[in-house]
């Protein structure tokens, strides 16, 4: 089944334009995204051919089978309310039985973790993303060997300046564990080259030191001590940041480089507005998406606030969330038996 389909066949119920345009923050550059629902033919409802969700190939045209959209419905989901909420000169088609399905029957308190929950996350995302453009780490992988070295005095140098300061390589240590301690090895060097010394390590992808067997009498000739703990944080950073490096989306990693915040502005944008309208059911038991400081958003969107005050915004509509929920008279949560029955009546009444 297809969107062609569904339309041909006059099977869709809603059709309304989403995204920034029925948020009230379009511009030029803005696309037009479109959220309808549909529902599937009796056999098919009744057989084994139920098709929740169509979307198109890049998912700016999405629809919902009508059982579907009535259960995001009753879990709250965000932006199923909003398309429920979509505002008059949005909608372009609404058969009269969507009528029965009302906002104000699926509110409920359960919009904190749906609406702010997700919002705190995509807040959590953005933290990580700061640190990323902030941290950048160097294609160029470090070993374990730049995690160790070597006591000298009262203090200590990397193992790869005193290698080097000595004359002295890698290749040619042995090491021995050092007993009731944790990363400290006692180094020994095989001048003569007539020993079978393992080396610290024995490629560079070794994500451990190695240890040799060092005959009696041998004198150590230092102390080292491998940082494993450092070099695992690492080795997970370095992962994690050129992971994102391969699936960021370049222009708007760009757009975010060209005005130096540290963050993802149109996503913060986003972000606020979600903490906004989640305020607004509890301060109001209602939802209206059409945001009343489109400039403010806009502002954001461009870059134009820094990082700390963005992130200042955030914590303060988490707070006021919070003072609204506790006095909230909405319900815990929707009457799923009575929104159900809505469910079942309008089928009735389609098929």
């Amino acid at each position: 089944m297809t969107i062609q389909d569904i339309k041909s066949h006059n099977h869709i119920l809603f059709e309304s334009i989403s995204g920034s345009r029925s948020f009230g923050l379009a511009t030029e550059s803005s696309d037009t995204d479109i959220r309808g629902v549909y529902y599937i033919p009796k056999e098919d409802f009744y057989g084994l051919h139920y098709i929740p969700q169509i979307s198109n190939e890049t998912n700016d045209i999405t629809y919902y089978e009508i059982g579907r959209f009535v259960e995001l419905l009753q879990k709250n989901n965000p932006n199923i309310l909003e398309v429920l909420a979509s505002p008059e000169d949005c909608i372009q088609h609404k058969n009269p039985l969507m009528d029965l399905l009302k906002p104000e029957d699926f509110l409920s308190k359960l919009c904190k973790d749906t609406f702010a929950g997700y919002a705190i996350s995509q807040i959590k995302k953005a933290k990580g993303l700061n640190k990323k453009i902030l941290n950048p780490i160097d294609k160029e992988r470090k070993s374990i060997l730049d995690f160790c070295y070597i006591l000298q005095n009262q203090g200590s140098i990397p193992l790869k300046k005193w290698l080097s300061e000595n004359g002295k390589v890698q290749e040619k240590c042995g090491l021995v564990s050092i007993d009731n301690t944790k990363g400290m090895f006692a180094l020994f060097y095989n001048e003569p080259g007539d020993l079978n010394y393992k080396g610290i390590i024995q490629n560079e992808e070794a994500n451990q030191v190695s240890v040799s067997s060092v005959p009696k009498g041998e004198n150590s000739v230092a102390y080292l001590f491998c940082n494993l703990d450092a070099y695992s944080t690492y080795c997970k950073d370095y992962r994690e940041y050129w992971k994102w490096v391969s699936e960021r989306n370049e222009d708007r990693y760009n757009v975010n480089q060209n005005h130096g915040q540290n963050y993802d502005s149109k996503n913060m944008m986003h972000t606020i507005r979600l903490l906004q309208s989640c305020e607004q059911i509890f301060k109001t038991n209602s939802l209206n998406i059409r945001v009343e400081n489109r400039e403010e958003l806009l502002d954001i969107k461009a870059g134009n606030w820094s990082y700390e005050a963005v992130m200042n915004k955030a914590e303060s509509l988490i707070q006021s969330i919070e003072h609204y929920h506790s006095r909230s008279t909405l319900p815990d949560f929707p009457d799923l038996d009575k929104t159900t029955k809505t469910l079942v009546s309008i089928r009735e009444e389609l098929y």
